[in-house]
């Protein structure tokens, strides 16, 4: 049972934390935060250690650290799918990254939707790119929110009024602070974070024997810490899949944009798989969750392993302490993504659509504005079930939505024979795939069973190149393509 003191440890460093977000409108101050680039991206002067705090924050969250030791201890070695996911992402990075860091540092462009509008002469494509992102950041925010539920729910707190609080508090430390606010937070947060694991992945191995004694416990436990022969293609499409989408999502593109220079982006994607090697660790206490409970979870229950196991190997202090680490790695990445989410609905829907002549300062307000409206709006779609309460599905659905723009984004870096058109029809009929599968798995899996179990979001892009790679040749046959958009062709091509 948890006493005062215990309340008081929770309390204090998630309100510390808050204390911070405010606090970072002082650090590495700018003339004025009415300012796009300073509000939005914080004048793009972080370093390498700034870029990793902030990068690994707003990878590293529930997602982590609630639904994959949750994954593990009710379906086994699917769940492992998170470690070659990580592992595939940051080659990824290295290569398209700098490349558009470049490219929106000489044309100051602050979010992906800008890229767009200028790289095919299209505000519309550049409007379904941004909205794409705020959809698919939905679900992300959501499953934070889903997670803080299940801590709060461990500790015997009322969930609503609490959440409500702790994410008004975050829109503000956001709308005061702008990118700052997280940035800083996170570094409040990683030191948190890995002071807890740190821990529990020494003292929980050495009580229970080691994990090879885990491994034969959970196993004879009834957990299958296999991966079943229906599920390998799921597993190796949800990795690759889920690699190619994390920084299409608005949060991590934020995050490598605000650097101060692409070399920062090289140096963290080579630095950040640090974080892999935690990552590995925390889903084997998925394991040995199910060893100390006795049973394997279910995808009812599955979100309370990590609790459960906190709860039932320290005392409470220690779990107090642990679980507002947990609080903290989620409410920083939530500042992120409703920031990078406002970045783009007022760069590319407000700025092109409603007030074109709109200032810097003006700017900077509206995205104000629209982080707290991304705020609410995440806190009501938490409220209502739209996945099973696995949650690690949530972050595979908004995988899926976001992963329709790689054509967009990623590969119209490197050819310019790409048409506006195509890009857009692509996009369209591989979304509308995307969803149709999933409603026909119901919300509850993103993996279609009609197609060998294969990972949804991966079919949606291959229909959605498909598509493209018809329309081009169509095009090219007929004589009708042509080099579009304003870019440099050299920043494009040559590099």
């Amino acid at each position: 049972m948890f006493d005062l003191l215990d309340y008081i440890i929770f309390f204090g460093l998630i309100g510390f934390s808050i204390v911070v977000g405010f606090l970072a409108i002082f650090w590495k101050r700018a003339a004025s935060l009415e300012n796009e680039l300073e509000y939005g991206l914080a004048g793009r002067k972080f370093g390498t250690v700034i870029v990793w705090f902030l990068i690994g924050g707003d990878i590293y969250t529930a997602y982590t650290l609630i639904a994959v030791p949750g994954l593990e201890a009710s379906a086994g070695g699917l769940a492992m799918f998170a470690v070659p996911y990580v592992v595939l992402v940051y080659p990824l990075v290295y290569i398209f990254m700098p490349k558009l860091w470049n490219i929106s540092k000489k044309n100051g462009y602050i979010t992906a939707g800008d890229y767009v509008k200028d790289r095919f002469s299209s505000r519309s494509l550049a409007a379904l790119v941004g909205l794409t992102g705020v959809v698919a950041e939905m679900p992300y925010i959501a499953l934070q929110i889903v997670g803080i539920e299940v801590l709060l729910s461990s500790m015997k707190i009322p969930i609503t009024l609490s959440l409500t609080i702790a994410f008004l508090f975050v829109a503000g430390f956001t709308l005061v602070s702008g990118l700052r606010g997280p940035a800083l937070t996170a570094i409040v947060k990683d030191v948190l974070i890995w002071a807890a694991i740190l821990v529990i992945i020494i003292v929980v191995p050495l009580r229970l024997g080691g994990f090879g004694t885990i491994f034969t416990k959970a196993a004879a436990d009834g957990l299958n810490l296999k991966i079943s022969p229906s599920l390998e293609i799921g597993y190796v499409s949800l990795a690759l899949g889920s690699a190619f989408a994390l920084f299409l999502y608005p949060h991590a593109f934020t995050g490598a944009i605000s650097s101060k220079d692409s070399t920062t982006i090289k140096q963290n994607s080579s630095l950040l798989p640090l974080y892999s090697v935690l990552l590995l660790f925390v889903t084997l206490l998925g394991v040995a969750a199910v060893v100390i409970i006795g049973l394997p979870y279910t995808s009812a229950n599955s979100s309370y392993a990590f609790p459960d196991l906190i709860t039932a190997e320290f005392p409470p202090w220690f779990s107090s302490f642990a679980f507002a680490a947990v609080v903290i790695g989620s409410i920083v990445p939530s500042s992120i993504m409703a920031l990078a989410s406002a970045n783009l609905i007022t760069r590319n829907i407000y700025l092109e659509y409603i007030n074109p002549k709109a200032s810097s300062a003006r700017q900077s307000n509206v995205s104000r504005i629209m982080v707290l409206v991304v705020i609410i709006g995440a806190l009501l779609f938490s409220f209502v079930p739209a996945a099973s309460k696995q949650i690690l599905f949530l972050q595979t659905f908004g995988g899926a939505f976001v992963l329709q723009t790689l054509p967009a984004v990623f590969l119209s870096l490197y050819t310019r024979k790409m048409n506006k058109y195509a890009i857009g029809i692509g996009w369209f009929v591989g979304l509308v795939v995307t969803v149709i599968m999933l409603i026909q798995m119901h919300f509850t899996v993103s993996f279609y069973k009609y197609f060998f179990g294969m990972y949804v979001g991966l079919i949606g892009l291959f229909i959605n190149l498909g598509v493209i790679g018809l329309i081009t040749v169509i095009m090219y046959l007929t004589k009708s393509i042509k080099n579009e958009g304003t870019i440099d062709n050299n920043d494009l091509i040559a590099k």
